[in-house]
């Protein structure tokens, strides 16, 4: 089919926005890509972990977490932690949440992240085959490592991602050593995701595919769209100095994207966990590939700007300042597994776009057909911004993509 009369606008030119951008320029369409920053400009894009994560699809609404959450939040080096002046917003958001904390719910999260994500790097490689992405991604895998503490959490996980066929090498204290020596031996046991990549550098990534969205024939406006209206089914997007006609949209803003699809009353519970970095500059050496450890949730990852250190979430919304408590909590985890690391530099905050299932919403809006989104992916949007394109834009162009998409559709929070 012949798309080159039909334009379409994508709001926020993140890895969603950018990758979406790129499939639909293969498909033939008109692309214009909008959002208030350049490209990668502390982003959650430019932020996030760097993990190429093939194998993540337990969610958090599991059923053992319900019980862990009073004492999580009690301890100071503890993953979870709320702004207290956020939690009237947040009880409608974590009530849905808690529905969804059932063994099914969450072996169906389990099943449909799944499914895209073990089509997440081949999607990635058919982009990556078009830009020099040489000393920018390395394929070393990524290690989770847990100590003597909450072994059930750790042994329910492991049979969960054998049940849908994630692949995954136990490892034991001397596996782990062999592995990353710098470690101090804090472990009693870890696991080991050979299929996994990680980026040394998210923003650059970010950049040298927006650079080929460019070439290709993309165009990029600076505007911060505020405003959807429709004429005649068509969709007009607004900001303050201008407005814009499309034949259809795409909504990619991540955290920001309820801001929009409030507009269409669409009743999509969408929030934001707040996740943090810090670099120790220089000190990337000290691991050879992305460490995650499980019993305080915060992993680092060797990158150009120094040993990125992230992790943490924070209920608190778009608005709160950062927390220092959360900075100072990622330096002592850091300090608790790597010894003679100096002092920190680049304190980052983002917004992990999250729905109470742990789903993204990949399609149509359920009110506007000339609509569709690709938002929600939380922890994961980095890893599956490649596939998301692909799916939305054989969407958009009506092809089928021989997957189950319904679980990603907004109308299950109709």
């Amino acid at each position: 089919m012949n798309f080159q009369k039909t334009h379409i606008g994508i709001i926020g030119a993140g890895i969603q926005g950018v990758c979406c951008g790129l499939f639909l320029l293969k498909k033939g369409f008109i692309v214009t890509l909008f959002d208030k920053d350049e490209p990668g400009d502390s982003s959650a894009s430019y932020g996030n972990a760097g993990h190429f994560s093939p194998y993540a699809s337990i969610p958090l609404n599991r059923p053992d977490f319900l019980t862990d959450i009073p004492a999580m939040l009690m301890s100071s080096t503890g993953p979870l932690a709320l702004k207290w002046n956020y939690v009237p917003k947040m009880i409608p958001w974590f009530l849905k949440f808690i529905k969804n904390c059932s063994t099914k719910n969450m072996m169906h999260t389990a099943k449909y992240m799944h499914q895209i994500l073990d089509l997440a790097l081949p999607a990635y490689d058919e982009l990556f085959e078009e830009i020099d992405i040489s000393g920018l991604v390395e394929k070393k895998g990524i290690m989770y490592i847990w100590n003597n503490q909450n072994l059930k959490s750790r042994e329910f996980e492991i049979n969960v991602r054998d049940k849908i066929g994630a692949e995954q090498q136990l490892l034991n204290k001397q596996e782990i050593h062999d592995l990353e020596p710098n470690i101090k031996k804090i472990y009693h046991a870890g696991v080991f995701y050979k299929k996994a990549r990680h980026a040394r550098n998210p923003k650059k990534i970010l950049l040298k595919l927006f650079d080929l969205f460019i070439k290709k024939g993309g165009k990029f406006k600076k505007n911060n769209i505020e405003i959807i209206n429709f004429s005649n089914e068509k969709p007009i997007i607004k900001s303050t100095e201008n407005s814009f006609n499309f034949d259809k949209i795409l909504i990619t803003c991540g955290a920001f994207s309820k801001k929009l699809t409030d507009q269409m009353n669409e009743k999509i519970p969408l929030d934001t966990e707040r996740g943090y970095h810090i670099h120790f500059k220089g000190y990337d050496h000290l691991v050879s590939r992305p460490v995650v450890f499980l019993n305080r949730a915060f992993g680092m990852t060797p990158m150009e700007q120094g040993l990125r250190v992230v992790g943490t979430v924070e209920f608190g919304g778009l608005d709160n300042p950062l927390s220092k408590s959360r900075i100072n909590n990622l330096v002592n985890n850091a300090k608790f597994m790597l010894d003679g690391l100096p002092q920190h530099e680049d304190e980052w905050l983002g917004f992990r776009p999250t729905l109470p299932d742990y789903l993204p919403i990949i399609g149509p809006s359920k009110n506007y057909k000339n609509v569709f989104y690709s938002f929600g992916h939380h922890h994961l949007g980095w890893t599956l911004g490649a596939i998301s394109g692909k799916i939305v834009s054989d969407m958009i162009a009506n092809e089928n993509t021989n997957l189950d998409l319904k679980p990603y559709s907004s109308q299950r929070f109709a």
